[in-house]
């Protein structure tokens, strides 16, 4: 018992030893990855639910995957049907998020310019840059007034211009409003007489790009239309199969499993490959 308890002190002594050395280092910062927003947080932040948790949407995607497979399985018979309903389910919600987010962009894109133009006309007579950005609530486009009236709220409890700023931008969180919130802060910093000639330069911008991502979307829209039709084709012929009674038999085996599995691998990879091939480049947020 009394070499026991030696080692035991010995073993404390040295764990105490080892602790009171590790306290006089600094810790390393953590990784990149916990301080910047990931990946589903962006997603929700710009499709509009921001006080959407992401578990909410994993939950989702679980339960849509659940439901997919049971109500396959109920309505065929076949258990490996259940398979591609499950992957079907699952993706729904992310890619509802994901049309969200592009009608969102599409439909603020369309109202930046009048946005920027309203705020050169504010800054161009006299009105100070917060107090001209705080009139986007009143004079903005109303997609846009929600947003901008949040930041009047905030800028005139607080005072604190680039605070407000920020938090407007993770709000809307939106490529176009990213340049125009580097420029205001800009200016705000280091001064700038020319501010509403820039404003009017961007607005130009923003219309011709917008006149030419129409044009553009137009033509490819049958590129989109036949990769749709394409990949749902197969499957829109096995749902009519599974109507007749005993059509699926054959593909509640070993290798019915394979080949259902080899189509839906098939079906995902081309029609990721065509809608890739065809979508145009996405504006990129720039960093704050």
């Amino acid at each position: 018992m009394g070499g026991s308890g030696g080692v035991l002190a010995g073993g404390l002594l040295g764990a105490g030893v080892f602790c009171a050395w590790w306290s006089c280092w600094e810790r390393a910062p953590r990784a990149a990855a916990s301080a910047r927003p990931r990946r589903v947080r962006r997603a929700l932040d710009a499709a509009g639910l921001a006080a959407l948790p992401p578990a909410v949407l994993v939950l989702a995607c679980v339960l849509c995957a659940a439901a997919g497979s049971l109500l396959a399985s109920a309505l065929t018979g076949a258990v490996v049907a259940a398979l591609p309903a499950a992957a079907a389910g699952a993706a729904a919600p992310v890619l509802l998020v994901r049309s969200r987010v592009r009608r969102r962009r599409a439909g603020r894109a369309q109202e930046w310019p009048d946005a920027v133009d309203a705020l050169a006309s504010a800054v161009r007579a006299g009105a100070a840059l917060p107090d001209a950005v705080c009139a986007l609530a009143v004079r903005g486009p109303q997609r846009l007034r929600p947003a901008f009236a949040g930041f009047a709220a905030g800028y005139r409890a607080s005072g604190a211009f680039e605070v407000e700023l920020a938090h407007l931008r993770e709000e809307l969180a939106d490529p176009v409003f990213d340049r125009l919130a580097a420029t205001l802060r800009m200016t705000r910093q280091v001064g700038g007489s020319d501010l509403g000639g820039t404003l009017r330069t961007l607005s130009a911008y923003l219309r011709e790009d917008q006149r030419a991502r129409g044009e553009l979307l137009a033509r490819q829209s049958w590129t989109v239309s036949a990769a749709r039709l394409a990949a749902a084709a197969p499957w829109l012929v096995l749902a009519l199969l599974a109507t007749r009674p005993g059509a699926l038999e054959a593909y509640d085996t070993p290798a019915g499993a394979v080949v259902l599995g080899g189509g839906a691998v098939a079906t995902a990879v081309s029609y990721r490959l065509m809608v890739r091939l065809g979508r145009l480049p996405e504006p990129r947020r720039v960093s704050a």
